[in-house]
C-alpha cells in the first residue's frame, strides 16, 4: 500500500488531520500501515470499549466535556501506528484535539493551557508615521503656533512641530496638494488639492479633521491667498478670474475678479494663469494679481476696477511685497528680478540678473535659468534680504540645484542635494506691514527638508530633530524590537553621539509647535534599518517617536570596488553589492548579524572601547543542483552499483573552505567582495566578529541567503539559500556543515526530486543512488559502511563540507539560474517514468553514519514512495515568474494572488525549451543574476491557472499545496532557522541544543547540536553537527518557529549575557561565559513538556515534543499566502501574529490556534510592503509605506483606546501678538487699509450669490473632537454645547485678560496725569 506523507492528507474547514472526514467517517493521516487483521479486530474492540465507557452512569455526567474537547479515535491510532514496526513517520500525527487526548504511548497530556487573550483584546489601528513626506508639493508656516504643513503627491499632509508632534493625515480623493494655507494662530489649514477642491482642516483635535469641501466644477485652481485675520480667501483660476470664498460657511462670494475686466480692453491676448495673489501692506482694499504672461493688476477692490496695469516682456513666476507696500520684487523665467514702483509703474524700477554674466554697455545680459520664487524681506537695522531659487546659468548644467541669498552686496549660494520644491522664509512678525525680520529658512526638497539659519553670516544649518533621513540609502529590510532592555537605547546613544556630524547651528530648532507628553507608555522600543548601500541605522522608537541612536556601516569591512577588478565584483551586482537582505540581532547578548545581497553574513559583536584588528573571514561553498546530476538510463546502469568506483574518497577533499580537490572548481573559488586584509580600526559600538562569503561555483555567482539565525549560547551561525545549509562556529571560526537541502534527508526524502533527462555527447555517470522502480529499500541498510567514514557530514576544526556531485563534476553541472531582475518563464517536459532521482553523494555513497550516532532509524523515517505510483502529467498548477522587486508593480491584475519573498526558488524544476534558453543567455555566460539591490529578497508571482486538477496530482507533483511554489521543483530553499533546547528525537528524555531548519516545500528537519560539556572545553574542543532524523510537514514555504513550555510561556532561545570583549579588567580575570538557558518546566509527569509553533505561508501547526503528536493545525488561507509571521508576546500571553497577501492581519491563540482577529488591513501593492511587514510584542507593527516613510500600527485595543494621549497637541492657546505702533503721521498718511470692510464687501447683501454650477459645497466628516458616534443624538448636541461654551469661555477669558491690561493701562495714565497736574498747579503761566 502506498504510503501518502501526512502533510498531503489535509483535511477540509480550517483544521486539517483532525481524523473525521467530513462525512463522519474516520481516517488514519499519518501513513496507514499495511492491513493486518489483528490490527483492525484490535481497533473494533477498542472502538466498541470506549463507546461502552462512555455510556457508563459513572463517565455520562462527562460526555459533554468530551464533545467540548474533540475528543476521538485519532490519539489511540497515534499510539499504535507509533509503536508498530511498520510505521514509518517520524513527523507525528496531524490531530486537532486538545486536552485529554492520548499520545503514543499512552501517556495523557495534561489539561489544556488556560488561554488568557480573548478578541476584546485586538483591534487595529494606526499609530504614526514617521520619515519625509514622500514626494512633497507644498509647504506652509504659522509664524504664531509655530507648526509647518507639508502637502505630497499623494494628497497627504504632515503637521509638524515640537519634536513627539508630528500628525498624518490623508485626502480621501488622493489628489495632490497644490497649496497649503494657515488660518494663522486659529488652529485651522486651507488646503488645494489638483482637482480643484478646497478642504477646510481642523487642527483643534490630535487627528485632524476636514469641516468644508468646496469642489470647482468649471475652473481649475492656480493659486490661493488669505490675508492674515481674514475670513475671506481669494482664489486665482487657470482663466485668469479671481474667486472669493468665505471661510467660515465655505460658500462662494458673488464677487468675482473676471479677466477680461482686470487687463485694458485693447490687449488681444488671454494673460494666462493666476500665478500671485496678494494684498497690499499698506492698504488691505488693494489686491495685487499677477498673470502668468507678465501682466499685473494692482485692483481696487472698493471701486472694483484696475487702478494700475504693468506689463513686462518676460513670464511671472512669483511676486513680493516689500513691508511698506511702496514696492514690489518680480521673479521671472530668464532669470531676472524686477523691482517695481507704484509711483512709475511704466518701466521697472530695477532689473538685475543676479547668476548672469556681465555684458557690456548697451547690451542685455545673458538670460539664466528661471527664477522659480524669491521672497523679498525687510530688517530694521540691516538691509533686506532677497532670497530666491534657481536662476542659474545654463552654460553650469551639471551644477546642483541651489538657494541663493543675498545680504546687502554679498551673495551666497547655497547647493543643495535634491531639487527644490518649496520654500519659506520664517519672519519675526505675522504683520506682512511691519518689518519683517527673518530669522530662518525652510527649504523643501524633493527628499528631505532642510532649515537654513539667517541670524549668522555663513549661514548653517539647523540640526534636524526628525527622522528625515531614513531614506538616505534605501532602505531594504526592517526590524522591530519592543520591550528591550531598558540600558540599549542609552548605551546605543552615547555610542553614536560620538559620531554626529558637526557645523550645526548652535541655536534651537526653530519650529516648536504645539505640545506633546511621553503618555502612558514605558517600555523601550528599537527599530531596525538595513539598507541599499550597506549601513545598519538603529532607531529609538519609544513612545511612537523616532530618533536615530547609531548607525553602522558594513562596507567598511570590505575592499572599495575599482572598475573592471572581475567579475566577482563588477558582474554579480553592477549596483549595491552591499545591500543588507536580512537583519538578526539579540538584545540581550548584543550579538548583531546581517547578510547581504552579494552572498555573505557579518556577525559583529559589541564593546565599548575601540580596537585595530584584522577580520577574520571564512569562504564557504553551498551549492547542490539534484537536476544537473547526469544520471544513466536504467538499462545502463546497474540498480546497486559498486561504491568505491564511483566517487573520490573523502579524504579527497580540502580542509580549508576555499579550495577543493577539482581543477576546475579551484578557479572559480572566490567571493563576490574582498574582505580587508590588513588590520583595521574599529571605533566603540559593533565591531566585525567574522565575516562569511559564499564563493562562486563552476562559474556563476552564490546565490543570496534566504535564511539567517544566530545562538549567542551556542556561539552558531546558521544560514541557508536555494541550494542548503551552512552552520558555522563564530567562536572558533570554523565552517562546521556546509549541506545541500536533499542532503538533509540523507536516504528519507519523502518527497523524490525530478530527473533530468540524459544529455547527449556527455559521459554518463551512474548514480549509485539511484532505486529501481520496484524497490523501495533503505539504501543505507544494503551497504553497511564503517562508521569511521562518517566524517563528512559534521565537520569541526577539520572543516569537512557536505558536498553535492555537481561539486566533483563541474564540466557537467551547467545551471541557467532565475535571475535577480530578469523574468525568467519556466515550462515543462515529460520526463520518463523510469528515470530515478539522483541521491546525494553523501547520502548513499560517500560514508554510513550509524543509525544510533544519527538517529535515523528506519521506523522514524517516512518511507519513500513507490516511483511507479508517480504519475506525471502536464503542468496545470500556477506558473511562477522572478519579478524585479525595485519595480513599483501593480499586483492588482494578478487576480488578488501576490509576491511570496519566501518561495525564492533559484533555478527552475523543468527543462527550459530552446526559444527560453535563448532568451536567458542574453546576459551571456557569468552574467549578473540580479542587479539592483532594491530589496531584502527575490519576490515571485504566481499567476494562477483555471484548469483544475485531482487533488493526488498536487500531491505527486509536490510537497507544498502553496500557490508560490514551482512544480516539479527539483530545489528546496531553506526559508526559516531557528536556534531552541528542545527535543531532537521522538520520545527523547532531555532537551539538548537543535536547529529546526524550515523549507521552501513546507519541511521542517531538527538539527542536533553536540557542544562541549565543559564551558573552558567550547573554546577547543570541536562541535559536531547532525541531522536527527526527525521531519515535520506543512503547507506552503516554512516562515517561522517558537516554543511554549507545557504551562504556555513562551521559551526564548538561550543566550549569552554581554561582556565587553575589549575590557582590559576583564581579561585579567578568568573569562567565563555566562549563558541563560530556557528549559521546559521541570515535571514529575512522563510525557510532552513542550510545544513547538511552525508557521508556514498556508497554515500553523502545533506539535507536542518530544512525542511530536501535532496537537493543533489551521489553515490560515487558501487562495493566498502568508507574508509575515511572528510569534508575539501580549499581555503577558503569546500569540501568532500574521501578515497575508491578500492585506489580511490575523491574529491567533496559542497554543490552540483560535482565531482571534481578521481585519482586511493593506492589500499588497508593492513589493517594500512585502520585505519590509514586521510584527513586535505589546501589539506593535510596521511596514514602508512608501520609500522614504515608516508606518507604524497597533494591533492590541488597550493602545487603540489610549492613542489619543499619547499623540501630541497640534493647536495650542497663544495669544496673538498686538502690531505695532504706527505713529501719528503714517496713521495719517499710510492709507485706508484699516477701515476696509471685507464682510460689507464680499458678503451676500452687497455681492449676491455665486452660481451654483461654479463650484459645490460639500459638508465634511466632523471634525469637532468628541462628537465621533454621538452626532444628531442627545450626546452629540450635548458635545456641541460642552466644546461651545469651552470656546466661549476661553474667549471671554482672552477678553478678561485684555480689559484687565487696559484697565491697568488706564490707572497707569490717569496717574501719571495726576502727577503732572500736581506739578504744575500752582505755577504760573510765565514759569513754563
Amino acid at each position: 500500500m502506498e504510503k501518502v506523507p501526512p502533510s498531503f492528507l489535509g483535511a477540509r474547514g480550517g483544521v486539517e488531520d483532525d481524523g473525521v472526514s467530513p462525512g463522519g467517517g474516520g481516517r488514519v493521516n499519518t501513513g496507514s500501515p499495511p492491513p493486518h487483521t489483528h490490527t483492525s479486530f484490535f481497533l473494533k474492540i477498542k472502538r466498541s470499549e470506549l463507546n461502552l465507557s462512555l455510556g457508563s452512569p459513572s463517565l455520562r455526567e462527562d460526555r459533554h466535556a468530551f464533545k467540548m474537547k474533540k475528543f476521538n479515535f485519532r490519539k489511540v491510532l497515534d499510539g499504535l501506528t507509533a509503536s508498530s514496526p511498520g510505521s514509518g513517520s517520524s513527523s507525528g500525527s496531524n490531530s486537532g484535539g486538545g486536552s485529554g487526548s492520548v499520545h503514543p504511548g499512552g501517556t495523557v497530556l495534561r489539561e489544556e493551557i488556560q488561554e488568557t487573550l480573548t478578541s476584546e483584546y485586538f483591534h487595529i489601528c494606526k499609530t504614526v508615521r514617521h520619515g519625509f513626506p514622500y514626494q512633497p508639493t507644498a509647504l506652509a508656516f504659522d509664524p504664531v503656533q509655530k507648526t509647518l504643513a507639508i502637502g505630497t503627491r499623494t494628497g497627504a499632509i504632515r503637521i509638524l512641530g515640537r519634536p513627539g508632534v508630528d500628525c498624518y493625515c490623508q485626502h480621501e480623493s488622493g489628489a495632490a496638494v497644490l497649496q497649503l494655507q494657515f488660518l494663522i494662530n486659529e488652529g485651522a489649514l486651507v488646503s488645494a488639492s489638483s482637482d480643484d477642491t478646497l478642504h477646510l482642516w481642523n487642527l483643534r483635535q490630535k487627528r485632524p479633521a476636514i469641516l468644508h469641501s468646496l469642489k470647482f466644477n468649471r475652473e481649475r485652481i492656480t493659486y490661493c491667498h488669505l490675508p492674515f485675520q481674514s475670513k475671506w480667501l481669494y482664489v486665482g483660476t487657470e482663466r485668469g478670474n479671481t474667486h472669493i470664498v468665505n471661510i467660515e460657511s465655505f460658500i462662494l462670494s458673488g464677487y468675482v475678479i473676471m479677466w477680461n475686466k482686470a487687463i485694458e480692453l485693447s490687449t488681444k491676448t488671454h494673460p494666462g494663469p493666476v500665478v500671485h495673489l496678494s494684498d497690499s501692506p499698506r492698504d488691505e482694499g488693494k489686491l495685487l494679481i499677477g498673470y502668468e504672461n507678465g501682466t499685473v493688476v494692482f485692483w481696487d477692490l472698493k471701486s472694483k476696477r484696475a487702478e494700475l496695469r504693468l506689463y513686462y516682456d518676460e513670464a511671472i513666476h512669483s511676486i513680493d511685497w516689500h513691508h511698506e507696500g511702496k514696492q514690489f520684487m518680480c521673479s521671472h523665467s530668464d532669470g531676472s528680478l524686477t523691482l517695481w514702483n507704484l509711483k512709475s509703474p511704466s518701466r521697472p524700477f530695477q532689473t538685475t540678473i543676479p547668476h548672469g554674466k556681465s555684458q557690456k554697455e548697451g547690451r542685455k545680459s545673458e538670460s539664466c535659468k528661471p527664477i522659480l520664487k524669491v521672497e523679498y524681506k525687510t530688517c530694521r537695522n540691516s538691509e533686506p534680504f532677497i532670497i530666491f531659487s534657481g536662476g542659474l546659468s545654463y552654460d553650469k548644467a551639471c551644477r546642483r540645484p541651489s538657494l541663493t541669498i543675498m545680504h546687502g552686496k554679498a551673495i551666497t549660494v547655497l547647493e543643495m542635494d535634491h531639487p527644490i520644491v518649496e520654500f519659506l522664509t520664517l519672519c519675526e512678525t505675522p504683520y506682512p506691514n511691519e518689518f519683517q525680520e527673518p530669522y530662518a529658512v525652510v527649504v523643501l526638497l524633493e527628499k528631505d527638508l532642510i532649515v537654513v539659519d539667517l541670524t549668522q553670516s555663513n549661514f548653517p544649518i539647523f540640526e534636524n530633530p526628525y527622522p528625515m533621513d531614513i531614506h538616505e540609502s534605501p532602505v531594504t529590510c526592517t526590524a522591530y524590537f519592543a520591550d528591550c532592555p531598558p540600558d540599549l537605547i542609552l548605551v546605543l546613544y552615547s555610542i553614536g553621539v560620538k559620531h554626529k556630524k558637526q557645523g550645526y547651528s548652535n541655536k534651537e530648532w526653530p519650529i516648536t509647535g504645539g505640545a506633546w507628553n511621553l503618555g502612558t507608555q514605558t517600555y523601550p522600543e528599537i527599530i531596525i534599518t538595513g539598507h541599499a548601500d550597506g549601513s545598519i541605522k538603529f532607531w529609538d522608537a519609544s513612545a511612537i517617536t523616532l530618533q536615530m541612536l547609531y548607525k553602522l556601516k558594513t562596507s567598511k569591512v570590505f575592499e572599495k570596488q575599482k572598475v573592471g577588478e572581475g567579475k566577482q565584483t563588477c558582474e554579480i551586482v553592477e549596483e549595491d553589492p552591499y545591500a543588507i537582505q536580512m537583519i538578526y540581532w539579540c538584545p540581550e547578548s548584543r550579538i548583531f548579524c546581517v547578510s547581504g545581497v552579494s552572498a555573505y553574513v557579518i556577525i559583529y559583536k559589541f564593546s565599548r572601547h575601540e580596537i585595530t584588528a584584522e577580520i577574520v573571514s571564512l569562504e564557504v561553498r553551498l551549492q547542490y543542483d539534484v537536476e544537473d546530476i547526469i544520471t544513466p538510463e536504467p538499462e545502463t546502469s546497474p540498480p546497486f552499483p559498486d561504491l568505491s568506483s564511483q566517487l573520490p574518497s573523502s579524504r579527497s577533499l580540502s580542509g580549508s573552505t576555499n579550495t577543493v580537490a577539482s581543477e576546475g572548481v579551484a578557479k572559480d573559488s572566490i567571493p563576490c567582495l574582498n574582505v580587508k586584509t590588513r588590520p583595521v580600526r574599529m571605533p566603540p559600538g559593533y565591531q566585525a566578529e567574522l565575516v562569511i562569503q559564499l564563493v562562486w561555483m563552476d562559474g556563476e555567482p552564490p546565490q543570496q541567503i534566504t535564511s539567517l539565525a544566530v545562538s549567542s549560547a551556542y556561539g552558531i551561525v546558521a544560514f541557508g539559500n536555494c541550494n542548503g545549509l551552512a552552520v558555522v562556529d563564530f567562536i572558533q571560526k570554523t565552517v562546521l556543515l556546509s549541506m545541500g537541502t536533499i542532503d538533509l534527508y540523507r536516504s528519507s526524502d519523502l518527497y523524490q526530486r525530478q530527473p533530468r533527462s540524459p544529455r547527449k555527447n556527455k559521459q554518463f555517470i551512474a548514480d549509485p543512488g539511484m532505486i529501481s522502480p520496484p524497490f523501495t529499500l533503505d539504501y543505507f541498510s544494503l551497504f553497511p559502511l564503517p562508521a569511521a567514514d562518517a566524517g563528512v557530514l559534521a565537520c569541526s576544526k577539520d572543516n569537512f563540507c557536505m558536498r553535492g556531485l555537481s561539486n566533483f563534476y563541474p564540466d557537467l553541472t551547467k545551471r541557467i539560474r532565475t535571475s535577480y531582475q530578469s523574468l525568467t518563464e519556466l515550462n515543462d517536459s515529460p520526463v520518463p517514468l523510469e528515470l530515478e532521482r539522483c541521491k546525494s553523494p553523501t547520502s548513499g555513497l560517500a560514508t554510513r553514519i550509524p543509525e544510533a550516532a544519527a538517529g535515523f532509524c528506519r521506523n522514524e523515517i517516512p518511507a519513500v514512495r513507490q516511483r511507479n505510483q508517480v504519475h506525471h502529467l502536464p503542468v496545470k498548477g500556477s506558473r511562477k515568474l522572478s519579478l524585479p522587486t525595485d519595480l513599483k508593480a501593480d499586483l492588482d491584475h494578478v487576480n488578488g494572488h501576490c509576491t511570496s519573498p519566501t518561495s525564492q526558488s533559484c533555478s527552475s524544476g523543468k527543462r527550459l525549451s530552446n526559444a527560453d534558453v535563448s532568451k536567458v543567455n542574453r546576459w551571456g555566460p557569468g552574467k549578473p543574476p540580479f542587479r539592483k539591490a532594491q530589496s531584502a529578497a527575490c519576490m515571485e508571482i504566481s499567476l494562477p491557472v483555471t484548469t483544475e486538477e485531482s487533488r493526488e496530482n498536487l500531491y505527486n507533483r509536490s510537497r507544498s499545496s502553496s500557490i508560490s511554489s514551482i512544480d516539479k521543483d527539483s530545489k528546496e530553499a531553506i526559508t526559516a532557522l531557528y536556534f531552541m533546547e528542545s527535543f531532537a528525537r521522538k520520545n527523547d528524555s532531555t532537551v539538548s541544543p537543535c536547529l529546526f531548519v524550515g523549507t521552501s516545500l513546507g519541511m521542517v528537519l531538527i538539527i542536533s547540536l553536540n557542544l562541549p560539556s565543559a564551558d573552558e572545553q567550547r573554546f577547543t574542543e570541536p562541535v559536531m553537527v547532525l541531522p536527527s532524523g526527525t521531519f515535520l510537514s506543512l503547507k506552503g514555504p516554512v516562515l517561522t518557529f517558537s516554543c511554549m513550555d507545557r504551562t504556555g510561556g513562551l521559551m526564548h532561545p538561550p543566550y549569552e549575557v554581554w561582556k565587553d570583549p575589549n575590557n582590559i579588567d576583564e581579561n585579567e580575570k578568568s573569562w567565563r561565559r555566562k549563558l541563560v538557558m530556557n528549559f521546559p518546566s521541570p515535571s514529575q509527569e512522563i510525557g510532552d513538556h513542550q510545544y513547538t509553533i511552525i508557521c508556514s505561508e498556508k497554515q500553523a501547526k502545533v506539535f507536542s515534543l518530544p512525542s511530536q503528536t501535532c496537537l493543533y493545525v489551521h489553515n490560515i488561507t487558501e487562495t493566498s499566502f502568508i507574508l509575515r509571521a511572528d510569534v508575539v508576546v501580549m499581555c503577558n500571553s503569546a500569540c501568532l501574529a500574521c501578515f497575508c497577501a491578500n492585506g489580511h492581519i490575523m491574529i491567533m491563540s496559542l497554543p490552540s490556534l483560535r482565531p482571534m482577529l481578521d481585519v482586511n488591513y493593506l492589500p499588497l501593492t508593492d513589493m517594500r510592503i512585502a520585505r519590509t511587514f514586521c510584527f513586535t510584542n505589546e501589539g506593535q507593527a510596521l511596514y514602508l509605506v512608501s520609500p522614504t516613510e515608516i508606518q507604524r500600527l497597533t494591533y492590541s485595543q488597550e493602545m487603540c483606546d489610549n492613542l489619543q494621549d499619547m499623540l501630541g497637541d497640534l493647536f495650542t492657546p497663544i495669544e496673538t501678538p498686538e502690531a505695532q505702533n504706527r505713529g501719528f503721521l503714517k496713521g495719517l498718511f499710510g492709507g485706508s487699509g484699516q477701515t476696509f470692510d471685507r464682510e460689507e464687501l464680499f458678503g451676500e447683501a452687497s455681492a449676491g450669490k455665486a452660481s451654483r454650477s461654479l463650484a459645490q459645497h460639500i459638508p465634511g466628516p466632523g471634525g469637532i473632537e468628541g462628537m465621533k458616534g454621538a452626532a444628531g443624538g442627545v450626546m452629540g448636541e450635548l458635545t456641541r454645547a460642552r466644546i461651545a461654551l469651552d470656546e466661549r469661555g476661553q474667549r471671554l477669558g482672552e477678553l478678561e485678560e485684555k480689559t484687565a491690561g487696559m484697565m491697568t493701562s488706564a490707572e497707569a495714565f490717569s496717574k501719571h496725569a495726576h502727577e503732572l497736574m500736581l506739578k504744575y498747579k500752582d505755577k504760573k503761566w510765565y514759569q513754563f
